[in-house]
């Protein structure tokens, strides 16, 4: 009971579940993982919903050559878009997740999750629910990688993750790897914004000289 206190803390929604719905989640598996643990692997077979109460997931496409590209992260209160998919479709995991943080999340096995979707009005409508609005931030990142210039993509990943400070923490490849490009791309890119007198550049960091002027990058047409 108190395990589905804790989803039911994280997501009101389901407090009004109706009886099978209450009583799939309460068979659900609470698990506990460290920051920096596999949580499936590309091959996978998909064999449970998660659903992550606390901590950070972030899921990564992986090519022939080993490039990794950031699909996107499960954050608190989140679901899987992609193992939700692989669930409807009986597929395997087609890229990889692992855990940023340390992370409390439960999982539905795949036979109570079909139960849920043919039964429990309330459960469904959570599950399409998530994943919508999952599925539409990963177009989002599909339309962004395909349309948008590298400059205003860069500018914006510079401001969102350095919120309010001037010095960002982050290799050309880790930034390269968020945001679906080659390392090249992105040093050519940042060394422009230190021509301009934006940026000051050293090994791993990012230091802000003209914030303002990424910001009108990051917001430009």
């Amino acid at each position: 009971m108190n395990d589905i206190k804790q989803l039911t803390d994280q997501f009101p929604v389901l407090r009004q579940l109706d009886d099978t719905g209450l009583a799939i989640l309460s068979r659900a598996s609470k698990v506990e993982l460290p920051a920096n643990q596999m949580v499936f692997y590309q091959g996978d077979p998909c064999t449970h919903y998660i659903i992550v109460v606390s901590g950070v997931v972030k899921v990564l496409g992986r090519n022939v050559n080993g490039r990794e590209l950031l699909l996107y992260r499960i954050e608190n209160q989140g679901s899987c878009v992609l193992t939700t998919s692989c669930l409807l479709g009986a597929e395997a995991y087609p890229a990889e997740g692992i855990t940023e943080t340390d992370v409390t999340a439960f999982m539905i096995p795949l036979v109570e999750f079909q139960q849920a979707l043919a039964e429990s009005e309330g459960l469904r409508r959570f599950i399409f629910d998530s994943y919508g609005e999952r599925l539409a931030k990963l177009i989002g990142l599909v339309q962004d990688i395909a349309f948008e210039r590298i400059e205003k993509r860069l500018a914006r990943y510079l401001i969102k993750n350095a919120g309010s400070g001037f010095i960002l923490l982050r290799s050309h490849q880790e930034i390269a790897d968020e945001l679906g490009t080659a390392r090249e791309v992105v040093s050519r890119q940042l060394k422009a914004f230190e021509q301009k007198e934006w940026v000051a550049l050293s090994r791993n960091q990012v230091m802000f000289v003209n914030k303002d002027a990424i910001r009108a990058a990051a917001r430009s047409e």
